[in-house]
């Protein structure tokens, strides 16, 4: 079995940090089984050596070792890139191809952001770990296939299977050995030893000598949290060697190359990415619905009005009328209109007047009862859409158990306008 610090020169892996030493530990051990691998860690921290370093140490290393950035190929066609296609299976299809899993047989695959994954390819791939069994698109035949499947991410697995992204099953299947990379800002005594190696690199690629920082550019080099990792480092250090004439690098120059909204030492927010709904639209449009039934409910409401205060029901029933045609549309004829089936309408509309038997005339109301009626009809318009939206935060959150994240994606709103209604209606 090879040593660490062989693996290291081999792979030109820079650093002695102990958790890197302790994944690089752990790729060794695994590589001669068959094991499956999850290789976690932020972007940028150098996770497609791990499938290389198993690759290289395991009985597969002299068949195919095959790459794939599996949120780079479109969904429509990720399906076809992994499993392959027959001729005629859609569009474009003009002949028979074989995928990753049919060429790589008996090697190993690297499926790089596997998050990224739609959950139809993730039950494939499920039956692959499981039984090594897949379909062609467009084939009924099963296939056999026997690879080693390594797999990587950035993300935060366990929330993408609380928010159904990602399936459970398949998570176990694929971590049976997980390796975990530590970001950069962990490693702070190899930041300065990746960058001096970053910048000979460079000197020696554009033939230009080499960069050297000064005692308070390394410290900066070493307060920075570096969000981007070891790829942000490389290539701050590439264009320092290209642009900067002066070969010793002070601090103030080194902080000209960060970026200005990454360039405080606060604590980083990683992996935690806040995204609206996906129901923007939708949601527009149930607040116009909204609307426009309050304004035919306010037109109700002010026709009751005058029906309350005069006895003139010509005049009534024609607001009635106009009423209709504008909730129904002015392009309806009023035969087309259905007011037995509108219990609202039936309500509002005056009876055809009796010539056998006269109907008498109602009590006139008193007109201390009318403003009544009329404050309580004003009271009720302003407070009821607003009581409908405390009932409906309530039974979300009770629903939901108090969980405010998931409240807000059922009722269709950002979580910090859910927060600010709470506060609000003091809930």
């Amino acid at each position: 079995m090879e040593s660490v610090q062989s693996i290291k020169q081999r792979f030109e892996l820079i650093g002695n940090d102990v958790k890197l030493n302790r994944a690089i530990e752990k790729a060794i051990q695994v590589a001669p089984t068959d094991i499956s691998v999850l290789v976690t860690g932020e972007s940028g921290v150098g996770k497609e050596a791990i499938p290389k370093i198993i690759h290289s140490l395991s009985h597969r290393k002299h068949a195919k070792y095959i790459a794939v950035n599996c949120g780079a190929i479109p969904e429509g066609t990720i399906d076809s890139e992994l499993f392959g296609h027959e001729k005629g299976a859609f569009t474009g299809a003009t002949q028979t191809r074989s995928g990753y899993f049919e060429v790589a047989d008996g090697g190993t695959i690297f499926l790089d952001e596997v998050g990224e994954l739609p959950l139809t390819t993730q039950v494939r791939l499920l039956r692959v770990l499981e039984n090594g069994e897949f379909l062609k698109v467009g084939s009924s035949q099963v296939q056999k296939t026997d690879v080693r499947i390594v797999a990587a991410t950035n993300i935060n697995m366990f929330e993408a299977i609380e928010k159904e992204k990602f399936r459970e099953d398949l998570y176990y299947r694929l971590s049976t050995v997980e390796i975990h990379l530590p970001p950069l800002r962990d490693r702070r005594e190899d930041i300065h030893l990746l960058f001096r190696k970053f910048a000979s690199d460079f000197g020696q690629k554009y033939k230009m000598p080499t960069i050297r920082l000064e005692d308070d550019a390394v410290q900066l080099l070493l307060k920075y949290r570096w969000p981007g990792n070891i790829r942000q480092l490389r290539n701050i250090a590439e264009q320092i060697s290209v642009l900067e004439e002066n070969r010793n690098i002070s601090a103030a120059t080194l902080q000209s190359y960060f970026p200005e909204s990454q360039g405080s030492n606060l604590p980083a927010v990683v992996g935690q990415t806040k995204k609206e709904g996906d129901f923007s639209n939708e949601r527009e449009i149930l607040y116009k619905v909204l609307f426009d039934m309050k304004g035919d409910l306010n037109d109700l409401k002010k026709l009751t009005l005058e029906l309350l205060k005069h006895n003139d029901s010509s005049k009534v029933q024609k607001e009635n009328e106009n009423l209709i045609r504008k909730i129904y549309g002015n392009g309806q004829d009023e035969e087309e209109i259905d007011l037995e089936e509108d219990a609202t309408t039936e309500v509002l509309r005056l009876p055809e007047p009796v010539m056998e038997a006269p109907v008498q005339a109602p009590a006139p109301i008193p007109q201390e009862d009318r403003y009544h009626f009329a404050e309580e009809i004003e009271e009720e318009e302003t407070l009821s859409l607003q009581e409908k939206e405390i009932e409906l935060i309530k039974k979300s959150l009770e629903r939901n158990n108090g969980k405010r994240k998931a409240a807000a994606a059922e009722l269709g709103i950002s979580e910090r306008t859910l927060y600010r209604k709470i506060k609000q209606y003091d809930l």
